[in-house]
């Protein structure tokens, strides 16, 4: 008889163990069904809270996204400033280069006569000036290197520089114009220069044509 109870009770004992865990198997099922009823519910609210919605046929956006800048050409810009300084030296002799009259013009080799008559009598419009007054030597140098290279990339001919009579200077001589002629002379985008009419600053200025170029922004 005692093994027999103890048998049933095992039984017994078994069956709960497998209720419980038929139970705990269906509880785990309805929350699972419970969750993905729930998050299927949060994907339709906007669908459910609206109604039914077609699509547009065409897209009209508009993009705001602004371009990224292209980068700055820094390295080169200051190769360009050392060859403005190495290309321009003081000492540069032009007096076998210049043309032997009362205004000592300037002709590159290959250029005839009747350029630099043509650009005294004002053939060629002035396009643009710079005036060096007031500068030192070396800032004066580097102003005109900048200019005439500026000029002839963007396509400008005929150029004026001021570079005065030299009335302030010790001495009363004009210092800053001889060195002028010489910086002239060694820029290769100047074709010739002549001093300038009366009107357009006499012996305190040169009118300059520069090499064609093909026009550009920088």
């Amino acid at each position: 008889m005692n093994h027999a109870h103890r048998s049933l009770q095992d039984l017994a004992g078994v069956s709960r163990q497998l209720r419980l865990a038929r139970e705990q198997a269906e509880a785990l099922a309805k929350a699972q069904a419970e969750a993905r009823a729930a998050r299927e519910r949060e994907r339709n609210l906007f669908a459910l809270s609206i109604g039914k919605v077609m699509p547009l046929r065409a897209r009209n956006e508009v993009s705001f996204q602004e371009p990224h800048p292209e980068p700055l050409p820094l390295q080169l810009e200051l190769d360009e400033q050392n060859v403005l300084r190495e290309a321009m030296s003081d000492e540069f002799d032009v007096s076998t280069l210049l043309d032997v009259d009362d205004q000592l013009s300037f002709r590159r080799p290959g250029i005839g006569l009747d350029v630099t008559r043509k650009l005294r009598g004002g053939h060629w419009s002035i396009q643009r000036q710079l005036d060096l007054h007031g500068l030192r030597s070396d800032e004066a140098r580097e102003a005109l290197g900048q200019f005439i290279r500026l000029s002839h990339r963007t396509g400008v001919r005929c150029v004026r520089i001021v570079h005065g009579k030299g009335l302030g200077s010790p001495g009363r001589t004009p210092v800053l114009k001889g060195k002028v002629q010489r910086w002239l002379v060694q820029k290769k985008e100047v074709l010739a220069f002549v001093q300038a009419r009366p009107a357009e600053g006499g012996a305190g200025a040169l009118v300059v044509l520069l090499q064609p170029g093909k026009r550009r922004l920088f």
